[in-house]
């Protein structure tokens, strides 16, 4: 297969130059302009991050991006789904209010917030896969009826798919709640009780009531758990852990299949940009420091080699020496330092295994 394109430029600006000037420019060079928008519904799939998370992309990129659309003729719109855990995204009212929290309104974007699967989480478009293990995805109806499909992600870490980036926001980020819930189902955490402190943070957390705390020590009941991992993420003493196996390694896998049901069959485009890499995914409602030095934007047609790309950008980097991988030697990969129970290059092989795109990339710089 042909080596796609990535267009990539840095993070330097200086006077009369600035970053959004700077993201206009590379996506007009990556061709977004060689899509069609006349009159066309876009949906700029994007992650409004949990209020706390100070991590997530600021709204002033989605004001470039949904601005050039509208310069192309499109009706650009802002989107996600909603969640499965206890926060402030897990339904539409909610969602929409910490969007416009963290910055995403119609006045400083220039178009409108839609949350792409309705009220309650339940407004589901079913999209036949016929994948390994999905085969049929449930994908936000507003995302389906779109005309074309734009992903602008913010590239960080992840404690279960390793990190977040395109086909991360794409699949999992496209999902229902029942989606959602069909992506995480094949792993359940476990409790160690002996590290365990009985703190509660875990049963919190969870929006299933699932966890239950006796004698100060947690427990999971695995017939009320869906497996979204976000106790592991708040425990503050590593006593919850996934399951040993192949849980992540399916969950990747399946977030590759639903990102072929969000793509096939339209025009889409893909930009990550690798600022504030974090740890952790921005669905928690705080931030850790971030791992690399910020890198810079990055855009492609071609969702598979943009992760590759972005991935090798982050490992070329020297490790903050202050972050959570900065005494972690002897790993070559920075995300596998940060998690190493997680394997995020399953996700890219299984993309390119579905004809998404593929992992051998040329890289363009613009300056």
């Amino acid at each position: 297969m042909e080596k796609s394109k990535v267009y990539y430029t840095d993070m330097h600006a200086h006077p009369g130059y600035n970053l959004q000037q700077k993201l206009e420019k590379l996506i007009r060079t990556a061709g977004i302009g060689d899509i069609d928008f006349t009159n066309k519904f876009v949906a700029i799939k994007i992650h409004f991050g949990e209020p706390g998370n100070l991590s997530y992309l600021r709204p002033n990129y989605a004001k470039t991006v949904a601005d050039v659309v509208k310069a192309l003729g499109g009706r650009p719109f802002l989107t996600d789904c909603n969640t499965l855990y206890v926060g402030r995204r897990k339904h539409a009212l909610e969602h929409i209010e910490a969007a416009y929290e963290n910055g995403f309104s119609p006045f400083s974007t220039g178009c409108h917030v839609i949350i792409g699967d309705g009220l309650k989480g339940t407004d589901e478009t079913l999209v036949p896969v016929d994948g390994e293990y999905v085969k049929e995805a449930k994908i936000g109806t507003a995302i389906m009826d779109a005309d074309i499909f734009i992903s602008l992600n913010h590239f960080k870490g992840h404690e279960a798919a390793g990190f977040g980036g395109a086909l991360k926001n794409i699949g999992m980020g496209c999902g229902s709640r029942a989606g959602k819930m069909e992506m995480h189902s094949s792993g359940k955490p476990f409790v160690e009780t002996e590290t365990c402190v009985g703190c509660g943070s875990c049963r919190k957390i969870c929006a299933h009531d699932a966890i239950t705390i006796e004698n100060r020590k947690a427990s999971i009941d695995h017939g009320k758990c869906v497996g979204c991992g976000r106790c592991i993420g708040v425990c503050p003493v590593d006593a919850v852990n996934p399951e040993w196996g192949q849980a992540n390694e399916v969950l990747n896998m399946k977030i590759a299949e639903y990102s072929k049901a969000v793509l096939d069959g339209r025009p889409s485009f893909h930009i990550s940009l690798v600022v504030d890499v974090s740890p952790n995914c921005d669905c928690h409602a705080e931030n850790d420091m971030p791992i690399v030095p910020d890198v810079g934007m990055f855009a492609s047609f071609d969702p598979v080699a943009l992760d590759v790309a972005c991935a090798d950008a982050v490992n070329a980097q020297p490790a903050v020496q202050s972050s959570v991988i900065g005494d972690k030697h002897g790993y070559h990969d920075h995300f596998a330092a940060a998690h190493p129970d997680t394997n995020w290059e399953v996700c890219v092989e299984h993309a390119e295994k579905l004809g998404i795109g593929t992992r051998e990339y040329e890289l363009i710089e613009v300056k």
